[in-house]
């Protein structure tokens, strides 16, 4: 099997399993508990968010742990809307942000916020004139991610930073945890256990230190009153190992999809990539003119070579990749996109193969005349 769609998930450390299991079978305590099988459980709570804390490169703040990444935008978004909604209405992001983030602001604007959608240019930057001007008084938070899930490309937080005036920062650098460093200008940064070897259904809201946003989940009082809710005890542990272990050198990761870039670009004609030579090394978007992706994808799992498709269901345009239609591509190199996104795991050697695979079906598909 050559996995290549590690930006939907990825496959977890042993080590992480094996701290799961302890924590399922020996040490469940609830870690509000006052005897020490909770004293334990809250023991691994505390190291794990250390652990993750370094991860991110911060000394300062909180992070505060959600169910996952989705959660944590939420979180964010609408704990800071909130919080600052007498300052102001005014809400700012890109056209091309992970539904998490859109359907978030699509909230917000059904009760009553500005929400301004920023456009992007042919690689996937965010337009930094338009979305200057889209920044005023009545700005209470910008929320830009960090990393596009779908090519890879690399946003200008930090420069973000300088031009957001009075507004929170917010920045979803799930597909950036892990692999490239965060940016230091955020106020407010999501990332997720399972694009970085770690367990599903766990993820974690950095907060600026002075920072105040409304708690998203009321209850117990769990995460300093931030997140109630009794805590995932075996995520969080196991998050905190990922998070230790995803200092793994990335020009690995980078090496081996510039080999594939290379292959593809060398042996396949009338192709177009979708990432920039300077994305996010755990991705390669390219579209093969005169194929259908969705055809594509099905053909390589055959071989045991699992990717994505760039647009959920490319046969019907409203289903069509809203990431690729803001970059301004056509809906024929909408319809031929494939996301590779590469891991620790993946070698050179599978990347032979795979160009083999891709090279074939393609020439195939091209053949047969019917996806022009």
């Amino acid at each position: 099997m050559i996995y290549l769609d590690n930006s939907a998930t990825t496959r977890q450390h042993d080590q992480v399993t094996d701290t799961m299991l302890t924590y399922m079978r020996e040490d469940f305590g609830n870690p509000s508990s006052l005897y020490s099988l909770g004293i334990t459980a809250e023991k691994a709570v505390k190291e794990a968010r250390k652990k993750v804390m370094k991860a991110m490169g911060r000394k300062e703040g909180t992070v505060y742990f959600t169910s996952g990444g989705t959660e944590a935008d939420s979180m964010a978004i609408f704990g800071a809307a909130m919080a600052r909604k007498r300052r102001g209405r005014g809400i700012v992001t890109s056209k091309v942000e992970h539904p998490a983030v859109l359907e978030a602001c699509g909230r917000l604007e059904e009760m009553g916020f500005e929400v301004t959608y920023v456009g992007v240019d042919s690689e996937c930057r965010v337009n930094m004139e338009e979305l200057k001007a889209a920044i005023c008084d009545d700005t209470i938070l910008v929320t830009i991610m960090q990393v596009n899930n779908e090519t890879g490309t690399i946003m200008p937080v930090d420069e973000l930073a300088e031009l957001k005036q009075q507004a929170l920062l917010h920045t979803d650098a799930v597909q950036a945890f892990g692999k490239i460093g965060l940016p230091d200008g955020a106020d407010l940064i999501s990332v997720s256990g399972h694009k970085i070897h770690g367990p599903k259904g766990i993820g974690g809201l950095w907060v600026r230190e002075g920072v105040h946003i409304r708690p998203f989940l009321v209850g117990g009082g769990q995460e300093a009153g931030m997140r109630s809710g009794t805590e995932n005890v075996p995520a969080i542990a196991g998050f905190g190992i990922a998070a230790e272990l995803a200092e793994d050198p990335q020009s690995v990761v980078a090496q081996v999809r510039d080999y594939l870039r290379r292959g593809l670009k060398e042996e396949i004609p009338d192709i177009r990539f979708n990432s920039p030579e300077d994305a996010c090394p755990s991705v390669l978007n390219v579209s093969f003119l005169g194929t259908r992706a969705e055809v594509l994808l099905h053909t390589l799992e055959q071989d045991e070579i699992y990717v994505s498709t760039g647009s959920a269901c490319s046969s019907n345009k409203k289903g069509q990749s809203h990431v690729l239609e803001a970059m301004g591509l056509s809906d024929k190199e909408i319809e031929g996109a494939v996301r590779f996104s590469f891991s620790r795991y993946n070698t050179i050697e599978e990347m032979d193969f795979v160009l083999e695979k891709v090279k074939a079906a393609v020439s195939r598909f091209r053949k047969l005349g019917s996806f022009r």
